[in-house]
């Protein structure tokens, strides 16, 4: 864990803005004033200094600081190895920053681990709170980069039974002929699968307001009979990334002990194909009663995520999220490093999006177009997966999820990526959690 709670001889770590850098050199040793005018630091945004002792070993470090922000964090994590304390409050997203970007997917290639830079959290309250949204945030992105060879139904299941046990949670499992009578969707999905499909239900808590998370749990999404060319599945591991963030949520949440009444619902399924394929246009039933005419069988996810909705709704929660890599409609909106967001009440929509901008976890919200409803029933059913339209596609995605929304109950839909295609500050390349700690904020703000 790159953050500690205790050292006997930490290196101090100043973060600078350039507006201080004139304060600073005029109360600093010449040594210093000079070491610094000789590498030219000035305090830029993203650049660094070591400061040296007497004898020539590392005393201190500067970070040419902005709002001692994520980013900030981020490249104070690429120092040299060692412990660093900031003197006086260490901000929350700095040290998540510092944190987060030294994450690595260790488990096939241990030796690939690199030496950690390590920061110190004096206060332990604030060490507890940051050492669990770092676990959760990882948590999330470990599950996505495990192969699904390995993170297959039952891999999931076995994680979520894990994370259950780790914070004395309940979970149910509902599969085979079980499921296939109450969440005939789920079961038609993931049967043509080697592992079996199922639903995981994970329960908490007992006061406060009920937090309902539904996480699409695909593990591997072939695209069905509706096949996807080979480039199209070579990141199709992450389809369970909906999943994975409401596991690393949930980890946050128990860690933290926050007073709510928390439910998880992972509609778990492979997308495979073999003989018992679902086709397209097929009718198949759901838990709601409402048949459902498959108009692709590679918009597999809205169809699992039915059935957990519906169940959902059962309970009135005072709030649902689900989180889902549900279109690439969403990507072409949006692009791959900003979620979009659907809410069926403009206030939490509001919430939500400040959320983002005060964590460094940002979300862009998308309209629940009304309008749009109407292409999803030109079939021979009483909804089409799809819809008539190739336009707006994330858009009536979300709509047809909210078909399955069938209460008044406040709604947010997150489609995400999931995935990092390249390395940025904080943000190693592979498996991300994106908006799992606006969402954290979120919650936090309405206890």
């Amino acid at each position: 864990m790159p953050l500690i709670a205790h050292h006997d001889t930490p290196r101090r770590l100043q973060m600078i803005t350039k507006d201080g850098f004139e304060n600073w050199r005029q109360s600093a040793s010449s040594q210093h004033r000079i070491w610094a005018e000789d590498h030219g630091f000035s305090a830029n945004k993203n650049t660094s200094l070591v400061l040296p002792d007497q004898d020539g070993h590392i005393a201190a470090a500067m970070i040419g600081a902005g709002q001692n922000d994520y980013t900030d964090g981020a490249m104070a994590s690429r120092l040299p190895q060692g412990a660093y304390q900031i003197e006086g409050d260490t901000p929350e997203q700095l040290a998540l920053g510092f944190a987060l970007d030294q994450y690595r997917y260790t488990r096939f290639k241990p030796s690939s681990s690199s030496p950690q830079t390590e920061l110190v959290i004096a206060d332990a309250d604030q060490f507890k709170r940051l050492s669990a949204i770092v676990d959760g945030v990882n948590l999330a992105r470990d599950l996505i980069n495990t192969p699904a060879n390995i993170l297959t139904p039952q891999g999931l299941e076995d994680e979520a039974r894990a994370l259950a046990k780790r914070h004395g949670a309940s979970i149910a499992v509902t599969i085979g002929d079980d499921l296939a009578v109450s969440y005939p969707a789920i079961h038609t999905v993931g049967r043509a699968a080697e592992i079996p499909p199922r639903l995981i239900d994970i329960t908490w808590g007992d006061q406060g307001p009920l937090i309902t998370l539904i996480g699409k749990g695909i593990t591997f999404d072939s695209g069905g009979l509706d096949l996807k060319p080979s480039g199209g599945m070579e990141m199709m591991k992450k389809d369970m990334g909906g999943a994975a963030h409401v596991l690393g949520l949930a980890e946050v949440i128990m860690a933290l002990g926050l007073k709510l009444r928390l439910r998880v619902l992972v509609p778990a399924a492979e997308n495979a194909v073999s003989a018992l394929s679902m086709r397209p246009l097929d009718v198949i039933d759901t838990a709601a009663g409402i048949p459902v005419e498959v108009g692709n069988t590679d918009a597999e996810g809205r169809l699992v995520l039915a059935d957990a909705f519906h169940l959902a709704t059962q309970d009135d929660p005072d709030l649902m999220i689900d989180f889902a890599t549900l279109t690439g409609a969403a990507r072409v909106a949006v692009g791959t490093e900003l979620p979009a967001l659907f809410c069926n009440d403009d206030a939490l929509s509001q919430d939500f999006i400040r959320a983002g901008q005060q964590t460094g976890d940002p979300l862009w919200p998308l309209p629940l177009h009304a309008e749009y409803d109407r292409y999803l029933e030109g079939g021979y059913a009483a909804l089409s997966s799809t819809g008539t339209s190739r336009y707006g596609g994330a858009i009536t995605a979300a709509l047809f999820l909210q078909r399955f929304v069938q209460k008044p109950v406040p709604w947010a839909h997150i489609d995400v990526m999931a995935w990092n295609l390249g390395p940025r500050p904080g943000h190693p390349k592979g498996g991300e959690a994106m908006g799992l700690r606006a969402a954290l904020s979120l919650i936090e703000a309405r206890l």
